[in-house]
């Protein structure tokens, strides 16, 4: 999910993270062409001979285009649909499928294995526009150092977050340019409602997640532009974060982040540095679709059946740190032990995000940034 491919970036794994300029149309893209073009965010990543395989079976040559955040991504390829620079799109994630599904950025085509995907994260059903890819966790991390030197307890809800005792620790992402950064103010929807019907069973939020949001800015949330800035620079308990010396041991990202800094490491540590509280989690699922005017359509179809494959299920966590979707792929043991996906994560109805996103967002930032 957007920008956790940095963790490879430090290492060179040899993951396959090209970038082009153009649209498909160079190198002779069309209904003929031996090109398929993949429109993605910035954290596309698979492994060399992953990719390798699937151009010598389908016969395609692969040609990548990243275009930055996903909402990022998701915007300019609404606005080039009559003219699309690839094929396929990968990226576009449950906080932001309405947004692509409205603006008519996707033509219908079920993959094959589709069956193979997991029934909770199937959607658009009737029409088979997007196809499930992956799925991950929004969560709150926190820095295990410092609650230890401090000897206080790590914060295990939303609730928890708005307590004196976490004053000034946490650091998230805004909302309106960051895919975490919404999905933990969605989170925060899902538990608290909207302006005063809340589910939590703990600290009072006050007129819904408006009112929750109120009490985390007083307790001194900061709010910083995107993921990399968060976790890398802000955050205490990240490589990056040690090195620069940063001073928020609570940070908004991923229940994927933990086993990311143990594979990483250099020396690898017995034990992940960081931690996740499993009480903010909200569940992100991420879609991939053939583009309405694509030049290649029959070449985004194989593309998109690839996908779902067993070899790219299998290949993807320890590239993307996401889980897959279909059933029988499988899950890294640092994932398992590690990261695990949250029990009973947050979530929300795609046609709730659609009805509601927006003016959210509206509103988030005139009460959080103002």
């Amino acid at each position: 999910m957007n920008n956790k491919k940095l963790f490879a970036a430090v290492v060179g794994l040899g993951l396959v993270t090209l970038s082009a300029c153009g649209s498909s149309s160079d190198e002779g893209s069309g209904a003929g062409s031996k090109t398929v073009t993949l429109v993605s965010h910035d954290s596309w990543a698979v492994s060399k001979n992953v990719l390798a395989d699937f151009e010598k079976k389908s016969g395609y040559k692969v040609k990548v285009l990243e275009d930055g955040d996903a909402g990022q991504a998701v915007n300019k390829a609404i606005l080039t649909k009559d003219n699309p620079q690839g094929d396929v799109f990968f990226g576009v994630d449950n906080t932001l499928l309405s947004r692509a599904l409205d603006n008519g950025l996707f033509q219908s085509y079920e993959a094959k294995g589709a069956d193979g995907i997991k029934a909770e994260y199937r959607v658009d059903q009737d029409k088979h526009r997007v196809t499930p890819i992956d799925t991950g966790d929004i969560c709150v991390n926190y820095d295990k150092a410092y609650f230890s030197a401090h000897k206080l307890a790590p914060p295990t809800s939303y609730d928890d977050l708005i307590k004196p005792a976490y004053k000034d620790l946490l650091v998230t992402e805004n909302a309106s340019t960051s895919s975490p950064g919404l999905g933990f103010l969605l989170g925060s929807a899902a538990k608290y409602g909207d302006g005063g019907t809340s589910r939590s069973s703990g600290a009072e939020s006050g007129g819904g997640w408006q009112g929750y949001w109120k009490k985390l800015k007083a307790n001194g949330v900061k709010v910083v532009d995107g993921w990399e800035q968060a976790y890398n620079e802000e955050f205490s308990g990240s490589a990056g974060g040690k090195k620069a010396k940063a001073d928020r041991p609570l940070v908004v990202s991923y229940a994927s982040s933990p086993p990311a800094e143990v594979i990483y490491a250099d020396p690898k540590p017995k034990t992940a540095p960081t931690g996740v509280a499993d009480g903010t989690c909200f569940r992100q699922t991420e879609y991939a679709g053939l583009l309405s005017n694509a030049k290649n359509t029959k070449g985004g179809k194989a593309f998109l059946d690839f996908l779902l494959t067993k070899e790219f299920q299998d290949d993807m966590p320890l590239n993307m740190f996401v889980y897959p979707v279909v059933e029988g792929a499988q899950v890294p043991a640092e994932f398992t032990e590690y990261g695990p996906q949250a029990e009973d994560p947050e979530t929300m109805d795609p046609a709730k995000i659609a009805d509601h996103r927006d003016d959210w967002v509206k509103s988030w930032t005139s009460l959080v940034l103002k």
